[in-house]
């Protein structure tokens, strides 16, 4: 099995909220609704059959009823659709990665059409951690910067500039991101 590095296992140790408790200033979920704050942590994975959808315009990029849905305490959650569902075609390796304690390694991706190139709308894991095997060969979209959607619902974009958490009426919080959230 992998073994998870130091930076991660520092990572995993500095959460104060871990979706045990939902704390005084979060939003009470009405029926048929979520909390981010019963969400886990480490974040739980789950298959999703709902249509998912991304756009650019009139140009789809992917479309799937395979999703598989990550969820994390205090973040809206995240949806990764399977390698062979999104259009490979229009997209290209960006420069860069980012580290999740709990996911691993992410690169990033740019979709390239005919008359525009989007850097950096989409990531993955293509070695994730020990828990987190379902997102391998998987990507997700930032909703702020191109049109995501789950059923009929046009996701919106969750706060912040880092995170790509999709927000739709099934889910209250505060997330992660908002102003004063940094101490979460």
């Amino acid at each position: 099995m992998r073994s998870i590095p130091e930076w991660a296992r520092r990572g995993r140790s500095g959460w104060r909220y871990v979706g045990q408790e939902r704390p005084p200033f979060a939003v009470a979920p009405a029926a048929g609704q979520e909390s981010v704050w019963d969400y886990p942590r480490p974040p739980r994975v789950e298959p999703d059959a709902r249509e998912v959808v991304v756009r650019v315009g009139a140009t789809e990029i992917a479309r799937t009823r395979r999703s598989v849905r990550v969820l994390e305490t205090a973040s809206p959650p995240t949806f990764y659709i399977p390698r062979e569902d999104v259009r490979s075609e229009l997209l290209e390796p960006s420069a860069g990665s980012s580290r999740c304690e709990w996911k691993g390694e992410a690169r990033y991706w740019n979709v390239i059409l005919p008359d525009q190139r989007l850097g950096r709308v989409a990531w993955s894991y293509p070695d994730p951690f020990p828990g987190f095997e379902a997102i391998r060969d998987h990507l997700s979209f930032y909703p702020a910067r191109v049109e995501c959607g789950v059923g009929s619902i046009r996701v919106e974009p969750q706060p912040g500039r880092f995170y790509g958490g999709w927000v739709t009426p099934e889910i209250v919080g505060p997330f992660k991101g908002e102003p004063g959230s940094e101490g979460w």
